[in-house]
């Protein structure tokens, strides 16, 4: 999860201090693929998989409060792509670039490649600001039938002067897009699209790309997601010294290739872990992502755990 501004608050870290194991968010929060959560004047925001893309607001990351979601209208081009549309919008991500948050979001139906991510814009992340207003500014890039990629689940890597996008659910795997700063679209219609990740069954989604160091580390998800405590997602991790790959695990194994470290899989009643992101905060990183709860009848839950680098780079739970 990148933050963009303030992230944590002192009252917040000494929550986080001394975790066993790690912190629900508020309770249980209830969130399926889980944003960035992002930090604007004093408030907490999270945005997740819903009708119009659903957001949750916090004060001190225990307490959230649902507000509006992005869109109260379905609009025209989701339709172009999905034929009766309900409105349901997935796995979206954000950043904030040039005092401008870009939003992407998954417009799409379950196990088809007719595809889109779409982008939104807004000044301001407070819906009381007279600057609040969402923008949408159509597909970014879209997928067909005739395609060997499914063009959802998108993640923002912010990098210099450069802004990546990737995505990717099942058919060829993982890819990775360059956008422009300057509108959040793509740099050009036919600029490359880098393949970064595959599995051997193809099970492979939720990719998440963060640098740390000398690398950058790629996280996807291998497994089935959205079948409660039945759901087999589990994180894996590859790294590589360029942004566009490869990417090799700990054994040396191209991620293009089937390769791919286990990095954090079931643990007890936390079904499923999935949509990884990581959050800096007081000098520490902190994983979020949402799990099934066995003991709450599989409900998408967010959590948020400490995360270190081994001796040899490598990400790890603490």
């Amino acid at each position: 999860m990148k933050i963009s501004g303030k992230v944590l608050l002192v009252t917040a870290l000494s929550l986080l201090s001394g975790w066993s194991y790690g912190l629900e968010l508020a309770g249980f929060l209830t969130a399926h693929d889980p944003s960035t959560i992002v930090f604007e004047d004093g408030k907490y925001y999270v945005f997740y998989t819903g009708r119009g893309i659903k957001v949750k607001t916090s004060e001190d990351l225990r307490t959230w409060n649902e507000t509006k979601p992005v869109f109260n209208t379905r609009l025209g081009w989701w339709n172009n792509v999905v034929s009766n549309f309900n409105g349901s919008l997935w796995a979206p991500d954000l950043v904030k670039v040039n005092d401008c948050w870009y939003l992407y979001y998954s417009v799409s139906s379950f196990g088809k490649n007719r595809s889109a991510i779409g982008l939104a814009v807004n000044k301001t992340l407070n819906p009381s600001s007279p600057e609040f207003k969402w923008e949408d500014r159509g597909a970014v890039i879209e997928s067909f039938p005739t395609n060997n990629f499914n063009a959802i689940d998108p993640a923002v890597l912010p990098d210099g002067d450069k802004l990546w996008l990737v995505f990717g659910s099942w058919w060829s795997g993982i890819k990775l897009i360059e956008l422009d700063k300057s509108t959040g679209k793509r740099i050009s219609e036919k600029s490359p699209v880098y393949s970064l990740a595959s599995a051997h069954k193809n099970d492979i989604e939720a990719p998440y790309l963060y640098k740390h160091g000398k690398y950058y580390y790629l996280f996807v998800n291998w497994g089935l997601c959205c079948r409660g405590i039945n759901s087999t997602y589990e994180i894996r991790v590859g790294r590589s010294e360029k942004v566009t790959g490869p990417y090799l695990d700990k054994d040396g194994k191209d991620m293009r290739n089937g390769g791919g470290t286990l990095f954090f899989g079931t643990r007890g009643r936390r079904i499923g872990p999935g949509h990884i992101a990581i959050t800096e905060a007081g000098g520490k990183k902190y994983c979020s992502y949402h799990y099934y709860d066995r003991e709450n009848n599989g409900r998408p839950t967010l959590m948020i755990n400490e995360i270190e680098w081994d001796d040899q780079g490598w990400p790890v739970v603490k």
